[in-house]
Parts: structure tokens; C-alpha cells; sequence
């Protein structure tokens, strides 16, 4: 036999021998590819999720200004919890505290040049930051019976202004639940009166200035102007459903301080 029909001979045996093979084991081998391929889409969907779809936030003292401030322009911002964004947002202030000469000239000129879709997405995560808040409040406020519900507008209060307190200064004020209530309900007062005479000249309150654009600090003296924020900014980044729920909690809340 020559060489020539020797490497034919070879030739047909291991097709035979492949196609036996794959006859005998054509089930396992349908199995196989289909695992296979769920692999492949699970490996592109894991891939997807992490790389594409969402970007965790950076490390707030280990990462560049620019990365760490460029989080807060990113839809990926309002896709974390809100403890998550309360975090990161305290975690931010106590680095700024602490800023180097060259931490804060590359904050302000990264602030300095946000514009365009990144400028508009922040503003809309402070929105949706916002809204989450109240939105969280009021899911709360309506869980519990009537009976508790005005302790429980004290003690969400409360929270707010100590969380507004750390962000602001990264510390609580040495003043105790009570005294907190009273400056409270006192810059209420206050508010309610500059709003009466506002609307008495003729000026208006649900356009002025202060009150849009920018989310009140919150503590004690932006106690109303946070309810007000609602109405002029916030509204429009809610549900119908959290629309209905928030409006009632802010009237009680709002009966609640001018008490």
C-alpha cells in the first residue's frame, strides 16, 4: 500500500471513528454546548452589570478629586442605597475638611468645568436624593398608627439635622433633642412669617430663589426651606404614587413644626 493510500486509509478510520463517537454521545454533547453557551451569556451578562450598566464609587481617600467629585455627576450615583449616598456624602465632606492646596484647586476647577448633561445629571441626583428622603420618611409615617405618628416626625427631623450637622461640619452640635425641636419649630415660625409677607407685597413664595436649584442644608435654620425644596425642585423626579404620599406627609410635617 502505497504512503498515499495509507493516509487515506487513516483518513477514513478517524472520521468513522469521530462519527461513531459523536452518534454515541450526541446527547451529552447537546448538554455540554447548551451549558456552555448559558455560561457565555451569564459570563457577558456579569460582564455587563459591573462594567457597563453600573460603576461602583471610588474610594473616597484613595481616588483622584476629579474621580471622587465625578461620581456625583453619574446616574450610577442615584442607583446606590440611600445610606449608600449618605456615606459616601460624609465620607466626601470629612476629605474636603481636609483638603490639600492641591486637592482644592483640582475640586474647584473640576466643579468650575461641569457643564452640559454631566451638570444636569447632578442635579438630578441631588433631586433624587432628596426625594428618596422624603420618600423614605413618608413610607414610614404612614406604617404606623395616627397615635405615633407625631413622634415620629420629631424623630425623623432629628435625624435629618444631626446627618445635615455632620455633613456640614462633620460633627453633631452639643445641644440635646429638645432644644433641637425648639430651634426647629422657632426657624418654622420664622420662615412662615417671612413667606406671609412675601405673598402680602405681592412677592410670591413658590418661585423665590432661595428655595430652588440647591438643596437646603439640613439643619435647624434650612428646616422649612428643605419642606419648600420639595415643591419647587424635587416633585418632578417622583412617582405619582410617592407624589400622593409625600405632599401628606409634608402638610403634617409642616402643622407639625408651626405647632
Amino acid at each position: 500500500m502505497s504512503l498515499t493510500d495509507t493516509l487515506a486509509d487513516y483518513r477514513w478510520r478517524l472520521n468513522e471513528s469521530v462519527s461513531n463517537f459523536v452518534e454515541e454521545h450526541r446527547q451529552r454533547i447537546k448538554v455540554g454546548a447548551a451549558v456552555g453557551a448559558a455560561l457565555v451569556v451569564l459570563g457577558s451578562g456579569v460582564y455587563w452589570w459591573t462594567s457597563v450598566r453600573f460603576r461602583p464609587p471610588p474610594s473616597i481617600f484613595d481616588s483622584p478629586v476629579d474621580d471622587v467629585f465625578g461620581y456625583l455627576s453619574l446616574s450610577d450615583f442615584s442607583k446606590l442605597p440611600l445610606d449608600d449616598r449618605l456615606a459616601f456624602l460624609l465620607s466626601l465632606s470629612d476629605r474636603f475638611r481636609n483638603f490639600s492646596q492641591g486637592d482644592s484647586a483640582a475640586a474647584a476647577a473640576f466643579l468650575a468645568g461641569l457643564a452640559g448633561p454631566a451638570r444636569e445629571q447632578a442635579t438630578q441626583n441631588v433631586r433624587l436624593l432628596a426625594k428618596d428622603i422624603l420618600a423614605q420618611g413618608a413610607a414610614g409615617y404612614f406604617d404606623i398608627p395616627e397615635s405615633q405618628r407625631g413622634k415620629y416626625i420629631d424623630e425623623w427631623l432629628l435625624r435629618w439635622m444631626k446627618t445635615g450637622e455632620r455633613i456640614t461640619t462633620g460633627k453633631e452640635r452639643e445641644e440635646n433633642d429638645e432644644e433641637r425641636l425648639k430651634d426647629i419649630k422657632d426657624d418654622a415660625k420664622r420662615g412662615e412669617s417671612r413667606r406671609n409677607e412675601r405673598l402680602a407685597n405681592g412677592a410670591g413664595g413658590e418661585g423665590d430663589s432661595s428655595t430652588t436649584n440647591s438643596m437646603p442644608s439640613l439643619s435647624s435654620e434650612g428646616a422649612t426651606r428643605f419642606l419648600d425644596f420639595w415643591g419647587s425642585d424635587v416633585e418632578s423626579a417622583s412617582t405619582p404614587r410617592e407624589q400622593g404620599q409625600i405632599v401628606r406627609f409634608l402638610g403634617d410635617v409642616r402643622k407639625r413644626v408651626l405647632q
